[in-house]
């Protein structure tokens, strides 16, 4: 009966993997059709095969704006969402993801100084080179992995959690003060970029830039699929890990590294996108009713994705030339998700151990 059970369960969680993997595909599909210009599905697929769409324009349209801008957003969903998950396994704290343990504030903060010494954008406000996109995604990372370096730090000294998540956001704080020193000494034009660039957008990215942000994020998510042992080995606690023969200080150094790598590439091209990292490894979690990341990783993969693209979508304002702040939208997608957590928290600590 047991047997039969686990069956059922394993072939019901194959078939929402394939579902997910089928709105993916359609989510990225509208996300190329619609907009201030609303073209055709038969012609989207036509132009991405090589074909002739019944307007010419609209080539230009999808080749040059619409795909790089979908496809950005397919790997910024997918690399939040799996670094979000890895922090929450780490830390074992429900709330924890790269924006809140500080992340995403070192990486602000890596660009800042890019941006506001030298004047350069990540495509908002001007079309931006190779060495200006490797110097920010550069900074990016590295802004982001001294904070985390520095969290991870802490936390040998630290066992709870929630100081943990406090002293995380301490780090945080003292980034966006850093930021607001740098503003405080730069021309208006620097501030307007920079101001902009954190409204969040998947639109800025270029195909030049696309050559560092994909390599990059695939590296992170690799990274992610080799570490689902280790993840699954923390979820019990490092003790635990540990009597496994599991050698938690390099297993913790790789996560901090995908993590890092993650969240410092979307950031430095996107600006700082929030809430898909808290919000979809639970939305998996419950979806599966799962905590084992030989399932949760590849879920959280593509439905963060899928939840990137609808936010950019809507974002977008079909058949409208405005366009909303990114982070507007995913901030309401995300706000139900944790308000949820926290009312429900002593049965979720439950579910997260298991």
């Amino acid at each position: 009966m047991h047997t039969l059970e686990r069956l059922l369960r394993r072939s019901a969680r194959t078939l929402a993997l394939i579902a997910l993997g089928l709105g993916l595909c359609v989510a990225f599909f509208l996300d190329l059709a619609l907009g201030s210009v609303t073209i055709p599905l038969a012609d989207v697929a036509a132009i991405i095969t090589g074909g002739e769409p019944a307007k010419a324009t609209w080539s230009d349209i999808v080749l040059f704006f619409r795909l790089p801008k979908a496809l950005t957003a397919t790997l910024a969903g997918a690399a939040l969402a799996v670094g979000g998950l890895q922090m929450q396994t780490l830390f074992r704290n429900p709330l924890a993801d790269p924006f809140i343990l500080g992340i995403s504030s070192g990486a602000s903060l890596g660009v800042a100084l890019v941006v506001l010494s030298t004047g350069a954008t990540t495509g908002f406000l001007a079309a931006m080179d190779f060495l200006k996109s490797l110097s920010l995604i550069g900074a990016a990372i590295l802004g982001g992995g001294l904070v985390m370096t520095l969290v991870i730090a802490v936390a040998r000294r630290v066992r709870n959690n929630m100081t943990l998540l406090i002293l995380g956001l301490m780090f945080g704080y003292a980034s966006g003060a850093l930021v607001s020193v740098l503003l405080y000494f730069s021309v208006p034009e620097q501030i307007q970029a920079y101001i902009a660039w954190t409204f969040g957008s998947f639109g800025g990215v270029t195909w030049s830039q696309m050559q560092l942000l994909a390599p990059t994020v695939l590296l992170g998510l690799m990274l992610a699929y080799l570490l689902i042992k280790p993840l699954n080995a923390l979820l019990l606690g490092e003790a635990y890990a540990q009597s496994m023969g599991m050698a938690v200080v390099q297993a913790r150094f790789w996560i901090i590294a995908s993590t890092a790598l993650l969240a410092g590439a979307v950031t430095a091209c996107c600006g700082p996108i929030s809430f898909l990292g808290v919000a979809v490894p639970h939305l998996c979690r419950a979806l599966f009713s799962t905590s084992d990341h030989r399932i949760l990783v590849p879920a959280t993969m593509l439905m963060g994705a899928t939840i990137a693209l609808l936010a950019d979508l809507v974002a977008g304002l079909p058949g409208s030339s405005l366009v909303l702040p990114l982070n507007a939208i995913t901030a309401l997608i995300g706000t139900p998700v944790v308000v949820g957590i926290i009312l429900r928290r002593p049965r979720f600590r439950q579910s997260f151990a298991g």
